[in-house]
C-alpha cells in the first residue's frame, strides 16, 4: 500500500502554512486577480515571518534553496529542507498560487542563490528578493540556447540581452540573470549572474497582462552593456565542458519540484472544490464502488483524484532524494512533467463537471492559473525529453 501521508515532523509547518494560505491568500485572491499589477501590500508581514522561518532552519512556503554539503555526514534516510519547502509550497498554492509567486524573498532566484550560491554570496545576497532571468524571444524551454552574452571586462562582466516572461522582475530587487561566456563552448559556457536593481544598462521593458497568476508580475527585461561586479556571477567562472550543463542544471533539479508543489496545491483545492460542489448536488463519491458502477461524474472525479495523488507522490519523491543527497534530475523532472500535465486537465475537468458553479467559485481562476505551471521551468514536452534521456542513456545530441 502506497502511503501517501505527509511525515509527522512536518505536521505544525504544513498547519501554519495551511493556516496562512486560508486566512491570508484566499480571502484576497479574487482581489488581486481582477487588480492585475496591483502589489498585494497584504503580503509584506507574512513575508517577514517566512524569513524568520526560513533563517532559523525550519523551512517554509518559499524558494530557500537546497545545500549539500559535501562534508555533511548522513545517518539514514532524512526529511529536510527541501521537503518541507515542497509541503509548504502546496498549502500555499491551496490557497493561491501567484500570491506564493509574489511573495518578496521568495521568487526562483532566491532558490538558485539558496542552491548554488558561495557561502559568501550567500550571506551578501541575504535578505535580497531575487527574480529568475531564463527565457529569451529566441529561446524558450532549450535553455542551452541561451543568447545573453557575458564578457569578463576587468572586475566586471558586461551583460547584453534580453530577457522574456521573467517572474517577479518589475517588483525584485535583484535577477539572477543566464548568460554565456562564450557561444562556442556551448551548454558548458552558460553561467548565472545576480544583477540588482539600479545598475546601470539594467532596464524593466514593459510588465505583461497574462491569463492567469495576475497578482504576479511578468516582466521584459533589457540588458545593454550592463556593468556587473565579477563576484556577482554564481558558482564558478571555469568552463568546464567535460561538466556541461551540469552547474545551471543543478538550480532546475531544485526548482522544478518546487514548481510541481505549486501545481499541486492548485489540483488539492480544485477537487476539494468539486467534492463540495458534486456533493451539495446529491452526487455521492463513494471509494468502496468500482467507479464504473457510479453516477458519470462520481466516476471522473476519481480518476481525477487518482491522477492528482500519483503527481503529489513523484513530487515528493524528488524533494526527498534532494534532502538524502541523492541525484534527483530524472525525478524532478518527472514530477514537474506529471504535475503540469495534471493540474491543467484536473482543473479544466472540474470546471466542467460544475458547470455554472465552477464560475461562481475560484475554480474558473485555478483553471486560468494552471496552465502556466505545465509551462514555467521548463515546459511539458521538455520534461518529457529529458526523462526519455535518462531513461534511455542518451545525450543530448543523441536524443533531440
Amino acid at each position: 500500500m502506497i502511503n501517501l501521508e505527509a511525515p509527522k515532523k512536518a505536521g505544525a509547518l504544513i498547519n501554519q502554512a495551511y493556516q496562512a494560505a486560508a486566512e491570508v491568500f484566499r480571502p484576497i485572491s479574487r482581489k488581486y486577480d481582477r487588480a492585475e499589477h496591483t502589489y498585494p501590500s497584504e503580503l509584506d508581514m507574512f513575508a517577514a515571518l517566512l524569513d524568520g522561518l526560513n533563517s532559523s532552519g525550519e523551512g517554509g512556503a518559499g524558494a530557500a534553496g537546497v545545500r549539500r554539503s559535501k562534508d555533511e555526514k548522513e545517518k539514514g534516510n532524512r526529511n529536510g529542507a527541501n521537503l518541507n519547502v515542497v509541503l509548504g509550497t502546496i498549502e500555499m498554492c491551496w490557497g493561491d498560487v501567484g500570491l506564493l509567486l509574489s511573495m518578496p524573498r521568495q521568487g526562483l532566484g532566491n532558490a538558485a542563490i539558496g542552491s548554488v550560491a558561495t557561502d559568501e554570496q550567500l550571506e551578501r545576497f541575504s535578505g535580497m528578493w531575487a527574480a529568475m532571468a531564463i527565457t529569451e524571444p529566441s529561446c524558450g524551454s532549450d535553455s542551452a540556447a541561451i543568447t545573453a552574452t557575458a564578457r569578463l571586462d576587468g572586475d566586471h562582466y558586461v551583460l547584453n540581452g534580453e530577457k522574456i516572461f521573467v517572474t517577479s522582475g518589475e517588483r525584485a530587487d535583484a535577477v539572477v540573470v543566464w548568460a554565456t561566456l562564450d557561444k562556442s563552448k556551448g551548454r558548458a559556457a552558460i553561467k548565472s549572474f545576480v544583477v540588482e536593481k539600479g545598475t546601470p544598462g539594467f532596464e524593466v521593458v514593459r510588465v505583461e497582462h497574462k491569463l492567469g497568476i495576475r497578482a504576479s508580475d511578468t516582466a521584459v527585461l533589457r540588458f545593454e552593456n550592463c556593468r556587473v561586479p565579477a563576484e556577482n556571477l554564481l558558482g564558478t567562472p571555469e568552463i568546464d565542458t567535460a561538466k556541461g550543463f551540469a552547474g545551471v542544471m543543478q538550480t532546475f533539479d531544485n526548482t522544478r519540484p518546487l514548481v510541481a508543489a505549486m501545481a499541486i496545491g492548485v489540483a488539492r483545492a480544485a477537487l476539494e472544490e468539486t467534492r463540495r460542489i458534486l456533493t451539495e448536488a446529491g452526487v455521492e463519491i463513494d471509494y468502496d464502488r468500482p467507479a464504473n458502477s457510479q453516477h458519470a461524474a462520481a466516476a471522473e472525479f476519481l480518476r481525477l483524484e487518482a491522477d492528482y495523488e500519483s503527481a503529489y507522490l513523484l513530487t515528493l519523491e524528488s524533494a526527498w532524494m534532494a534532502d538524502n543527497r541523492k541525484p534527483n534530475s530524472l525525478q524532478a523532472s518527472m514530477a514537474k512533467a506529471k504535475a503540469g500535465r495534471s493540474v491543467v486537465e484536473i482543473a479544466l475537468k472540474c470546471v466542467e463537471l460544475t458547470g455554472a458553479y465552477g464560475e461562481e467559485s475560484l475554480l474558473e481562476k485555478w483553471a486560468r492559473d494552471a496552465k502556466i505551471l505545465d509551462i514555467f521551468e521548463g515546459t511539458q514536452q521538455i520534461q518529457q525529453l529529458i526523462v526519455a534521456r535518462r531513461v534511455l542513456g542518451k545525450s543530448s545530441a543523441e536524443l533531440k
